[in-house]
């Protein structure tokens, strides 16, 4: 049994950079039957963070599931940003994480006690959450992965989805991105320790504290950006508002260091397949450089907030967060529908 491998090494992908690709996946999701039910308010045809299912009057269960394969080499550190990235759709729905279950593949030959850290770090933010662990299933399996089956409430008022962006609305994004960025060049021994330890903060600072800002203030629309990257969640906001969305690049909040990886072609797969779905579904200003639309499209592990809400209260949602971190930011507006969903200046 080895202790001292690095379990980045026993993977191709990493984070969410491993999801299967959107293309891929709409074929297959696109033919299979839609389940109609009075109680279920949000579904999977919806394509939104998670699903909502009526239980009465004033209450909702909100239930995700998310894992993936390790973006970092501790892997206490490693279970923190999966249950970080997997506690995250429910917040992005507005609700709240009750009840948590681990899912968990691992390696035979590695040591119990590395098994042992994992879920260590995910009990670590499952309890931040404020939420319980209640059990779970773990498979052997050559590629570590761990996540979590999460379990929200909230009150049907409450609900947050990513399909009701307004005209005249502003973004709002609460993390930096670049992250897929980075963990590709962490694995390939690119990164200094401050820029790691840099890119692990971001990656487990749980949404919750985006979510709690924005109590009494105005929300139309909210999602988390992970492996669909930022073009692609604003994509699936504004097509499902019916709405352009215009990002201003010159406000993202952008990892240091990530533009100059991009530059020297330091991007992970998931990059790819996102581009080849999305290509003809945004448009970009002549100035926008090849490094920025990499930026773009790159698939995040465990990212911020989508938020699409009055100008009015973003500034003050802006003002709140100043408390909880550094990177929230408008990034952009919501327009009438022009001949693109997503237009980058």
């Amino acid at each position: 049994m080895n202790k001292t491998i690095k379990l980045t090494s026993l993977t191709k992908s990493s984070g969410c950079a491993a999801k299967i690709g959107p293309a891929v996946l709409d074929s297959v999701l696109n033919n299979l039957p839609k389940f109609e039910n009075s109680n279920l308010l949000v579904g999977f045809d919806k394509k939104d963070d998670a699903c909502v299912y009526k239980i009465s009057d004033d209450k909702v269960s909100i239930q995700t599931v998310d894992f993936f394969p390790p973006m970092v080499d501790d892997p206490y550190t490693f279970g923190q940003i999966a249950a970080t990235n997997a506690l995250s759709d429910i917040y992005a729905m507005g609700g709240n994480p009750a009840v948590a279950m681990n899912l968990l593949c691992f390696p035979s030959c590695l040591d119990p006690s590395l098994m042992h850290d994992i879920l260590s770090g995910g009990y670590s933010k499952i309890a931040e959450a404020g939420a319980v662990v209640a059990g779970g299933h773990t498979i052997a399996d050559p590629t570590p992965k761990y996540g979590l089956c999460v379990t929200g409430f909230a009150h049907p008022k409450e609900i947050l989805t990513n399909s009701n962006a307004q005209t005249g609305d502003v973004l709002v994004l609460t993390k930096p991105i670049g992250i897929g960025i980075l963990n590709t060049a962490t694995k390939a021994e690119l990164l200094s320790a401050d820029k790691i330890k840099e890119l692990t903060n971001v990656m487990t600072t749980l949404n919750k504290y985006a979510k709690d800002s924005l109590k009494n203030l105005n929300v139309n629309s909210c999602t988390d950006i992970t492996g669909f990257s930022l073009i692609g969640h604003g994509y699936e906001m504004a097509s499902g508002s019916n709405k352009t969305i215009e990002i201003f690049t010159d406000s993202l909040p952008i990892l240091s260091d990530a533009l100059d990886f991009a530059r020297m072609g330091i991007i992970p797969e998931g990059m790819y397949n996102n581009l080849e779905y999305l290509k003809d579904l945004f448009r970009c200003s002549n100035n926008i450089t090849q490094e920025m639309k990499d930026i773009l499209l790159d698939p995040q592990t465990s990212g911020g907030l989508l938020l699409s809400m009055p100008e009015k209260d973003a500034l003050e949602y802006v003002s709140r967060m100043e408390l909880y971190n550094p990177w929230t930011r408008i990034i952009g507006e919501v327009t009438d529908k022009k001949d693109y969903s997503i237009i980058i200046k």
